[in-house]
C-alpha cells in the first residue's frame, strides 16, 4: 500500500491520536514565526491542518499535502488565515526557487520515502536567508535503536520512518545551518530544529 493511500483511510483518525500529544511542540515550533509584517510561508506536508491555530494571522500561507483527504480536513480549520492549497508532494514540490520566507515542515521529513529530497526542495523554493521550521522524530548518528529500525520496513510503508538520522539528511543538503536543536517529546526522540539558509552565493 502507497503512502498516499494508506493517508487516505488515516485522515478522518488523525487529529484523534496527535493533536493533544504534538499540540505544544507546534506551539512551541510556530511561535519563531514573526508576530507582525507579512511573510510567504510555506506548510509542506499541513496535514490535517494541526498547525493552522498557532499561525500568526498576519502572513501569506501555501498549504501543500500530497492526500485530499487529509486536505480535506486542514480546510475545516482554515478560518481567518490568507491560505493558498496546494496538492502536491513535499518531495517535487510545484514552486519557483526562492519563493518563501520560512517554510514549516512538521511531521513530514520521516513520512516521505526520500526525506533528503524533501529537505533540499525546501531549501530550494526558500530565499537565501530564510528559515525553516522543523518538528519531527529523527534517530541520532551511532544511536542503536533495534526496534526502531527493524520497523521501519513495515511502518514506513503505511505510515511514517522511525530511521531516519537527521544529521545525515542535512548532510547531503549544502547551504543550510543549525539554529536551534531541541528535544521535543519522547525523550528527545522527537526534536525541534530550526534551519536558516545561507545567503552567499557561493
Amino acid at each position: 500500500m502507497s503512502l498516499k493511500t494508506s493517508y487516505r483511510f488515516i485522515a478522518p483518525f488523525y487529529d484523534v491520536f496527535l493533536d493533544r500529544a504534538t499540540r505544544s511542540a507546534r506551539q512551541q515550533s510556530l511561535a519563531k514565526l514573526p508576530q507582525q509584517g507579512i511573510a510567504r510561508v510555506l506548510l509542506s506536508g499541513a496535514g490535517t491542518g494541526l498547525d493552522f491555530p498557532f499561525l500568526p494571522p498576519c502572513h501569506e500561507y501555501t498549504a501543500l499535502e500530497l492526500t485530499s483527504a487529509m486536505l480535506a480536513q486542514a480546510k475545516k480549520k482554515a478560518a481567518g488565515l490568507r491560505l493558498q492549497w496546494v496538492r502536491g508532494d513535499s518531495m517535487a514540490l510545484p514552486f519557483a526557487s526562492d519563493s518563501f520566507d520560512y517554510v514549516v515542515l512538521h511531521l513530514i521529513m520521516a513520512v516521505v520515502p526520500r526525506p533528503q529530497y524533501c529537505l533540499a526542495e525546501t531549501a530550494r523554493v526558500l530565499r537565501p536567508g530564510g528559515h525553516i521550521l522543523l518538528f519531527d522524530k529523527f534517530l541520532r548518528r551511532g544511536e542503536q535503536a533495534w526496534v526502531r529500525r527493524g520497523l521501519t520496513p513495515l511502518i514506513g510503508q503505511l505510515a511514517t520512518r522511525l530511521d531516519v538520522v537527521f544529521e545525515d539528511v542535512l548532510e547531503a543538503v549544502p547551504g543550510l545551518r543549525v539554529l536551534a536543536d531541541e528535544p521535543a517529546l519522547a525523550n528527545g526522540w522527537f526534536r525541534l530544529i530550526e534551519l536558516h539558509k545561507d545567503t552567499s552565493k557561493n
